[in-house]
């Protein structure tokens, strides 16, 4: 991984560019119902990042200057993915409605959650390690999503809109993949922070949304050969983090929760 330049990297920090965009041309081409149930819980995912903003600043995450500074960018760029996919399904004919919950309501689990990783910052210095590795992880699982849904999907609009998104994704994914590997070279901070996602780690949007559709995407995008291989994909690629040799994610939680992956 290159040195990381956090000047560079937010002169490129913008909404996204939607003018070329052809929304009258998304009905000239079918959508499936199964693309439009993904793209679904895609874009109400984007627009939750407002929530997992909220847990951060509670953390000693934004004391850090650069982590800090990242996170406006992030939060802003992410929020322009929701309203993109949003587009592009009120383009289709299938517009967003109303959550069934109001994001102000969080659920006593969510709650929780929220409790316990701000009294975890609160007393573990290193807090950013954890953080940034499960950034790295969530980032590029989205990442490899969208990839997977372009080709699945086979739309040329929508594969277009992708491959947007995926340009800011692919450089969230840097930042966080290289805090990571910067804070996990000491071994106390990698043994912790491998201890809490061994423990606790589950796919982006996990607890947001209704769990079946989480678990229909999952099947939806990596089923088959080529599905399998951009699951290992994600894995191999943090498993190349300091004390993160031999953990197992992505492959692990499918294999739990949408069966053994057909090899």
């Amino acid at each position: 991984m290159r040195a990381f330049d956090l000047d560079a990297w937010m002169a490129r920090s913008r909404a996204l560019d939607l003018s070329e965009i052809d929304w009258a041309a998304v009905r000239l081409c079918s959508v499936s119902s199964d693309t439009i149930r993904t793209l679904r819980y895609m874009q109400d995912i984007e627009f939750h990042t407002i929530i997992y903003m909220r847990k951060l600043l509670a953390t000693r995450a934004i004391d850090d200057p650069e982590v800090a500074t990242f996170l406006a960018c992030w939060l802003h760029e992410e929020t322009f993915h929701g309203l993109a996919l949003a587009s592009f399904l009120d383009a289709a004919g299938h517009p967003v409605g109303p959550r069934r919950r109001p994001r102000s309501r969080e659920p006593l689990a969510q709650w929780l959650e929220s409790r316990a990783i701000a009294a975890l910052s609160s007393v573990w210095p290193d807090f950013c390690a954890v953080h940034m590795v499960w950034g790295a992880i969530n980032e590029l699982t989205t990442l490899t999503g969208y990839r997977r849904l372009a080709a699945i999907a086979g739309h040329p609009v929508l594969t277009e809109l992708l491959e947007r998104i995926m340009g800011d994704e692919s450089r969230h994914f840097f930042f966080y993949y290289r805090q990571a590997e910067q804070r996990l070279q000491h071994p106390a901070p990698a043994r912790v922070a491998r201890l809490l996602v061994d423990r606790f780690w589950a796919p982006v949007g996990s607890g947001v949304g209704p769990a079946d559709d989480l678990i229909f995407m999952a099947r939806y995008l990596f089923a088959g050969d080529d599905g399998r291989a951009a699951v290992r994909r994600v894995d191999d690629t943090i498993r190349r983090l300091p004390g993160f040799a031999t953990v197992r994610l992505l492959e692990a939680w499918m294999d739990r929760h949408v069966g053994a992956l057909t090899s």
